[in-house]
């Protein structure tokens, strides 16, 4: 911990924006100074109202001049996943301001994607003499930490698989829902492949990045991303939180992306999001599966869970994700001015495609 306690400030509240301002505000290591909100409904409310903790004295605003003149040690930067690089000029202000920049929908490895927007990223960093981050869970944990430091049992290493099977019944926002996320869509309008679809958009350029920071930690050349997408039909009319989702509409979507190193997929990242659980081969299954293919194998599964004696409305999932945040801000702070990939968890590199099984 510092002398003093990080100023920080929240930029957007939804459902893991709130779950990282309730917990920066509980926390002895952060002072928020601040919260950034998109609805008109929330400008001017009291954040401990928002959090629902006790009043603070310190109000939201959708003013980013406001935000700016905080000064803040670092943005949280929680806004919903748009298309990718959409929210680029926020970030770039609040880097040329000298607000460090933690985000949890992306910014996990800029470089996979280098050129104008990287270079851009990189000279508002060096000008506000801040850093930029991608922090969470996926993105941001369980691909470039998790299953990275599984690969340390590896002597040679063949390929790496993580699955994500997330259940999205009780997400309570409609814009979410259906047009992140896809659900509800008419299954012949769309190609999930098609990254003009708005959720292939928003989606591949993020996991593109997590497949490089992975080929990074490894030690492998990724020559290139490519797309094995696909989407499932709702078998019956489900009513859910966020609104109805029609039978023979959307009601699974199968995402998965290939990292290709030396002409072969070597990485692979599969997310299932569903509302019925008729195309899952496990009908109750974890939250991550990781395959480490190779001298040995490994398989883990991977769930979270609240402590026991927490009564609270707040998930595992919120929870982990506000840990990650409240862990990564001093090492954005410390981190040199620009765009910051964030380090693996071990220094486990360049098993790459050795084969010592025949020796």
């Amino acid at each position: 911990m510092t002398e003093r306690p990080y100023r920080v400030v929240q930029w957007a509240t939804g459902a893991m924006g709130k779950a990282a301002l309730r917990t920066m505000l509980d926390h002895p290591s952060t002072e928020v100074v601040g919260a950034y909100v998109y609805g008109s409904s929330k400008v001017g409310r009291d954040l401990g109202d928002i959090a629902g903790r006790p009043a603070t004295g310190v109000l939201a605003t959708d003013d980013v001049e406001e935000i700016l003149a905080l000064r803040p040690d670092v943005v949280v930067h929680a806004a919903r996943i748009g298309a990718y690089g959409s929210h680029d000029d926020d970030v770039v202000r609040l880097l040329e301001s000298g607000a460090n920049v933690l985000s949890i929908n992306g910014y996990t490895d800029p470089h996979a994607h280098p050129g104008h927007r990287l270079e851009r990223l990189q000279r508002a960093g060096e000008a506000g003499g801040a850093s930029v981050m991608g922090v969470g869970l996926n993105p941001g944990f369980v691909a470039e930490q998790v299953a990275v430091m599984a690969t340390a049992v590896c002597a040679s290493l063949e390929h790496v698989e993580v699955v994500e099977s997330a259940n999205a019944r009780e997400l309570r926002d409609p814009r979410y829902l259906f047009d992140t996320l896809g659900f509800g869509a008419e299954i012949d309008a769309v190609d999930p492949n098609d990254p003009s679809w708005g959720p292939a958009g928003a989606l591949n350029g993020m996991y593109e990045e997590v497949l490089a920071a992975m080929a990074h930690h490894l030690g492998l050349e990724l020559e290139r991303v490519e797309t094995d997408h696909a989407c499932h039909p709702a078998l019956t009319d489900l009513d859910l939180h966020a609104g109805t989702v029609r039978a023979g509409t959307v009601g699974h979507t199968r995402w998965r992306w290939h990292g290709v190193v030396d002409g072969r997929r070597r990485l692979t990242m599969s997310i299932h999001w569903f509302v019925e659980t008729a195309h899952l081969e496990d009908a109750e299954p974890p939250l991550w599966r990781v395959h480490v293919t190779g001298h040995p194998g490994l398989r883990m599964s991977i769930d979270l869970e609240k402590h026991p004696d927490d009564r609270s409305r707040m998930g595992a999932e919120q929870y982990a994700v506000a840990g990650q945040v409240i862990n990564a801000i001093p090492h954005v702070v410390a981190a040199a001015p620009g765009v910051t990939v964030r380090p693996a968890l071990t220094p486990a590199r360049g098993a790459g495609a050795i084969d010592l099984s025949a020796r």
